[in-house]
């Protein structure tokens, strides 16, 4: 896909404060992009930049190849859709919906057929003589994202845009806005703190930290690939165990710990101190040694367990301290239940760890 959006060196200041550090980042055509990251990492100011609220203190962001320097926001082929939603509370529906084609000076029939095709997009043309007040927090939010596309931008930018549902219809939203985006082909650009969020609708994924980008790739790539141990920890749940590479071989590497022994499939890597990420997923649980099983293991007594549904969570305390976690669906587990103050062994396959050099 060709690139629509480019951020070339960006830069971004308040005072003494670096929102946004020399950052380069491209996003394709019909793509939906997902800026990950915690409060204050500078997700929100690079969104707002490419809605022209912000202006980069340096570098160029482009759209379609245009620098959009100077262009003031009403001129930019962008709509954003705030997490407060902004709806015109003394406005029906359709007249939210209506506005910016107002603004823009669109003929009456051609507003009307704009506003009908994007109430029956998201489902609200029952309710179009309703007011704000008089809605859900998910109609509301359906009210904003259709006024968001009534005016067909090239780009949709969503700031938070579920913050505000319970969860439940939060989990919902996601993939009727996924399914919105395909069927629209429109560029979407959300920002969002919810790792699942993020994962669940991005076609690929910026994790931002401190006004940098940490690493971008698929839901997939970043998961089961992390490029650092803050990447690692910060996407999903994750094991960290320090170790030093001790042997490399064309199609692994071998880490030593105290007590512990790790063969890891890897590309290789130099000898010296490593970090090896292991998601609780891929670590099994038994009362007894597996056969053979003098690599990739180790022994330790049950500390916690806690039982979420579908699967349950063990943590479990190494001889040496460390604590790892383990996560077991429910229906896969031994037919003699494990017990805290249990001892068990965890054990893990080759292809299971990641190695981190930073």
């Amino acid at each position: 896909m060709a690139v629509l959006v480019s951020f070339d060196q960006v830069t971004k200041r308040f005072g003494d404060f670096t929102a946004v550090d020399g950052l380069s980042l491209d996003i394709h055509e019909r793509e939906f992009f997902a800026l990950l990251g915690p409060s204050g990492c500078g997700k929100t100011t690079l969104l707002r930049m490419l809605a022209g609220f912000e202006a980069p203190d340096g570098g160029r962001v482009t759209l379609a190849g245009q620098d959009l320097a100077g262009i003031p926001p009403y001129r930019r082929p962008v709509n954003m859709m705030f997490q407060s939603y902004a709806l015109f509370p003394h406005m029906t529906v359709a007249g939210n919906v209506a506005f910016g084609l107002k603004q823009d000076g669109l003929a009456r029939d051609e507003i009307a057929a704009r506003v009908d095709e994007m109430l029956g997009l998201v489902q609200l043309r029952p309710l179009a003589a309703r007011k704000p007040d008089q809605l859900s927090g998910g109609q509301r939010q359906r009210v904003a994202l259709a006024r968001s596309l009534a005016k067909r931008p090239k780009v949709l930018l969503l700031d938070e845009p579920l913050a505000a549902l319970d969860r439940k219809l939060r989990e919902e939203t996601r993939f009727e806005l996924k399914e919105l985006q395909r069927r629209l082909a429109t560029t979407f650009v959300i920002v969002t703190h919810d790792q699942d969020e993020a994962m669940s609708i991005a076609d690929r994924i910026g994790v931002m930290n401190r006004g940098c980008l940490a690493q971008v790739g698929t839901p997939a790539e970043i998961y089961e690939r992390p490029a650092s141990r803050w990447v690692a920890g910060f996407v999903g749940d994750v094991n960290l165990i320090e170790g030093r590479v001790t042997a490399v071989y064309p199609s692994f590497v071998m880490v030593d710990r105290v007590g512990m022994r790790l063969r890891v499939a890897h590309a290789p890597v130099a000898p010296g101190p490593i970090a090896v990420a292991l998601r609780p997923e891929k670590i099994r649980v038994s009362h007894a040694v597996p056969d053979g099983a003098f690599e990739n293991g180790a022994a330790g007594t049950v500390a916690d367990i806690g039982y979420l549904g579908t699967l349950s969570l063990y943590k479990v305390r190494l001889d040496d301290g460390l604590v790892l976690k383990a996560a077991v669906m429910n229906e896969q587990r031994a037919e003699r239940p494990i017990h805290v103050n249990e001892r068990v062994w965890l054990s893990w396959t080759p292809d299971a760890a990641v190695l981190l050099m930073e």
